[in-house]
């Protein structure tokens, strides 16, 4: 282990991260009321340039009068390259009340570009004697993004969360493919005349996770495309959970139930991981840095990996 310690990521449950329009108001309600932990009221790709500022009154709307208990409240703003963001910015901490927990940045290429939120943020707080101090979650969606992925992740200690966009990262690694999440038809290996998928988003999360964790920040899987594919949805969340991610987006609301069933750790897993660490106090008791559990070998690591599951259910349970 380093001298230098990684920090500990917000303690929060960030399983799915429900979007929802900013211009659509009849979806409010339903979100308020779903199993999501993270609401998203998007001003940004799901709303025309003719909608913007209706979206955004909608959404201060909501921020001040819907009940939306204890769920994370979130709002994506415009991209530093339109000029509407920073409307966004001014009018959401002027006029939204301090429910609001966190500004989603889209397409997030540089850490100048969070500094460029950051200070405009920060001087309205101080300006307006905001009481609660707004937190961030950037997206990745580009070959910059990706490139400077670990400069974005020590960029401000507003920080909190970062997602992987799969269209946009796509669009701008020039990749070949229309499809939004999932395995792609033509990214293959081929082995005596069979097919073999494998998963051309994995090194890009592998990255963003590394630069997370380094730094203390939740590290969350983004939209997947096709919200007929159940089982689609449910493969990448699994490698995305097992890579060391946290949640992942819905688009639609029946993605809610199967990023919670994902990323919530299962009675097995829980029971497996006390035992583990009831194993490892035993050991410890007889002076032993190691013991077997199960037919296998289990030491120290075993332990960080065990008290990960149980925190993150005890969490969630709370």
């Amino acid at each position: 282990m380093s001298f230098r310690l990684q920090p500990t990521p917000p303690a929060r449950p960030n399983r799915c991260q429900l979007f929802g329009p900013g211009s659509n108001t009849k979806l409010f309600a339903k979100m308020a009321a779903s199993a999501a932990d993270v609401i998203n009221l998007d001003l940004e790709d799901s709303v025309a340039p003719n909608d913007k500022d209706v979206a955004r009154a909608n959404v201060i709307e909501a921020i001040n009068t819907v009940d939306w208990g204890t769920k994370t409240l979130s709002v994506r703003i415009n991209s530093l390259d339109t000029p509407y963001w920073y409307r966004d910015v001014v009018d959401l901490l002027e006029q939204a009340s301090d429910r609001l927990d966190q500004i989603m940045i889209p397409k997030v290429g540089c850490a100048e570009d969070v500094y460029a939120v950051d200070a405009l943020v920060s001087a309205i707080e101080t300006a307006k004697g905001r009481k609660k101090r707004i937190a961030f979650e950037v997206i990745i969606e580009s070959a910059a993004g990706i490139a400077h992925v670990e400069a974005i992740a020590a960029s401000s200690p507003r920080l909190q969360a970062m997602s992987l966009g799969a269209a946009d990262f796509a669009a701008s690694m020039g990749m070949q493919t229309t499809g939004i999440g999932g395995t792609q038809e033509n990214y293959y290996m081929l082995r005596e005349g069979a097919k073999y998928w494998s998963d051309p988003w994995h090194w890009a999360q592998t990255a963003i996770v590394a630069a997370c964790r380094t730094h203390g920040i939740l590290p969350v899987d983004g939209p997947f495309g096709d919200f007929s594919d159940d089982e689609g949805y449910r493969a990448q969340a699994r490698r995305s959970a097992t890579l060391g991610m946290v949640g992942k987006w819905a688009i639609h609301p029946k993605q809610i139930g199967l990023a919670n069933e994902v990323f919530t750790p299962s009675e097995e897993a829980v029971a497996e991981a006390r035992e583990i660490l009831a194993a490892m106090e035993t050991a410890k008791a007889n002076g032993e840095g190691a013991t077997v559990y199960k037919g296998r070998l289990v030491d120290i690591a075993s332990i960080k990996q065990a008290e990960v599951i149980v925190r993150q259910s005890e969490m969630i349970a709370g």
